[in-house]
C-alpha cells in the first residue's frame, strides 16, 4: 500500500478530505475523496476512490462524532482499516485566513496555531473549524507534520491601493485591511491557464468562483492584482447565505434602530442573507433555478446583476480584460448562470458558443469573440498537496508515519 498525504478542509458540521497518494515518488494522485456529513446531529462518512467508484458510505454513531475532533477521530479509523500499513507523510490542511503575516504555507507550530486564533473574529465561519482541525490532528496522529495553505496567501501582492480599507489610520493599524479569499483555487487556475489556454495564462482574465461562497479575481501574467472579497469573506458577491458589498450604514441601522445585538447582526450577515435572504427558499442555486416563485426569479436575478457589475469592476483595474474563466460548484456546473452571465457582460465583447457551454467544453465562447470564455474546474486540494509536499519535502519512502 502506498504512503499518503491527507488534505483536510474543515468545516462547522463537516470534514471534507483528500488522499494523495505518490508511487513514484514525483508526482501526487488522487486515491480518494469524502467527507464526514452531520456532524453532531446525523453523521455519515462518504468517500470515492479516484474513478469515482463508492468505497464507502455508512451512517456513524451520533454519541461518538459529535464534534470536529470526533470526526478526525473516525476518518483516522477508516483510514488504519482501508490503508493498512501505509503511513501518513503528512497532514494539509485549507485555512481560510492568514492574515498580513502569513503571505505562504507554513508548517504549523504551536506558535502558528496561537496567531491564528487572533484571525478567528475576521473569518467566524471557518477559522475555529479549521484550527480545530490541526489540533485533532494532533491528538489523533501525534508527530505528524502539518502544513497551514491559506486562502488569503494568493493576493498578498496588492497594490496597496488595492487594500486600502479608507477609515481613519489609526483604526486600520491592527489590521484593518481587504485580505482576499478564495486564493487557493485561483492559485490553482493561475497555475492551470499555462497548460488549459496558453494564449491567455500571462494576459488580463478575470476568474469567477462561483459557489455557495462566490468572490470574482483579476489575474495580470498569473498573480492576483484585485479580488472582491475584502477583510471578511462577506464583501463582494451575492453568496449563498452572505450578503456580499452592502452599505455600511444598513449594518447601523441593524444595530440603532432595530436594537439587535452583535451575534444576531453576525448571523443575519454570515447565515441569513444573500440568496437565502431574498428568496426566503434556499440558498442552494440549483433550487432556485428550477422555482418558479418571483422570490426564487429575483435571487437569481441579483447573484447575475452582482457578478455582471463587479466583472465591470474588475475589468477597470486591469484596463481591459483578455478572458474570463468560470470555476468551482456553480461555474463550473451551471450552464444557464454563465450564459446568463456572459449576456450581461456582452458589452465587454463577449460572444458565447451556446453548444460549448452547454457540453461545458473547455473553451465556451466563439472564436470570433473579442474576449474568450473557459469552464476550468478547479483544484483546491491538489494546491494543498502540493504545498504540504514542497514544505515538508516529503518522499514516501523515507516518511515515519504508519496510518
Amino acid at each position: 500500500m502506498d504512503d499518503f498525504a491527507l488534505v483536510l478542509n474543515a468545516g462547522s458540521s463537516s470534514l471534507k478530505f483528500c488522499v494523495f497518494q505518490r508511487p513514484d515518488g514525483e508526482r501526487w494522485r488522487l486515491g480518494a475523496r469524502g467527507q464526514i456529513e452531520g456532524i453532531g446531529t446525523s453523521p455519515r462518512l462518504s468517500v470515492k476512490d479516484e474513478n469515482l467508484r463508492k468505497v464507502a458510505d455508512e451512517q456513524l454513531d451520533t454519541s461518538t462524532v459529535q464534534n470536529g475532533r470526533d470526526a478526525i477521530g473516525a476518518l483516522a479509523l477508516w483510514l488504519r482499516s482501508h490503508y493498512a500499513g501505509a503511513r501518513v507523510l503528512g497532514v494539509g490542511h485549507r485555512v481560510v485566513h492568514g492574515g498580513a503575516k502569513f503571505t505562504s504555507a507554513v508548517v504549523v507550530t504551536p506558535e502558528i496555531v496561537t496567531e491564528l486564533k487572533k484571525l478567528i473574529p475576521l473569518a467566524p465561519l471557518h477559522q475555529p473549524y479549521n484550527l480545530a482541525a490541526i489540533e485533532a490532528v494532533e491528538e489523533r496522529l501525534p508527530g505528524v507534520p502539518q502544513v497551514a495553505c491559506f486562502d488569503t496567501s494568493f493576493h498578498r501582492d496588492h497594490a496597496p491601493v488595492a487594500d486600502l480599507i479608507p477609515l481613519p489610520r489609526e483604526v486600520c493599524k491592527g489590521g484593518l485591511q481587504r485580505y482576499g479569499f478564495h486564493g487557493l483555487s485561483y492559485e490553482y487556475i493561475a497555475s492551470h491557464l499555462p497548460e488549459v489556454a496558453p494564449d491567455i495564462a500571462k494576459g488580463k482574465v478575470i476568474v469567477a468562483h462561483l459557489g455557495s461562497g462566490a468572490s470574482l479575481c483579476a489575474l495580470k501574467d498569473g498573480k492576483s492584482v484585485d479580488t472582491t472579497m475584502g477583510f471578511t469573506a462577506v464583501e463582494g458577491l451575492c453568496m449563498g447565505t452572505r450578503p456580499g458589498s452592502i452599505d455600511p450604514g444598513a449594518v447601523l441601522y441593524l444595530f440603532q434602530n432595530l436594537g439587535l445585538s452583535v451575534k444576531e447582526v453576525e448571523t443575519i450577515l454570515y447565515k441569513k442573507s444573500g440568496l437565502i435572504g431574498i428568496s426566503g427558499i434556499s440558498n442552494d442555486m440549483r433550487d432556485l433555478l428550477g422555482r418558479e416563485e418571483p422570490e426564487a426569479k429575483l435571487a437569481v436575478d441579483y447573484f447575475i446583476y452582482r457578478i455582471a457589475k463587479e466583472i465591470g469592476a474588475l475589468a477597470a483595474a486591469l484596463s481591459g480584460v483578455d478572458a474570463l474563466v468560470f470555476t468551482a460548484g456553480i461555474g463550473e456546473n451551471s450552464a444557464e448562470i454563465r450564459r446568463r452571465v456572459c449576456e450581461s457582460s456582452a458589452w465587454l465583447g463577449i460572444e458565447l458558443n451556446d453548444d460549448a457551454n452547454q457540453q461545458k467544453a473547455d473553451r465556451i465562447s466563439t472564436p470570433q469573440s473579442k474576449i474568450s470564455v473557459w469552464v476550468i474546474p478547479t483544484n483546491e486540494e491538489l494546491m494543498i498537496a502540493l504545498h504540504t509536499g514542497q514544505l515538508l519535502g516529503l518522499r514516501s519512502q523515507t516518511a515515519e508515519h504508519a496510518a
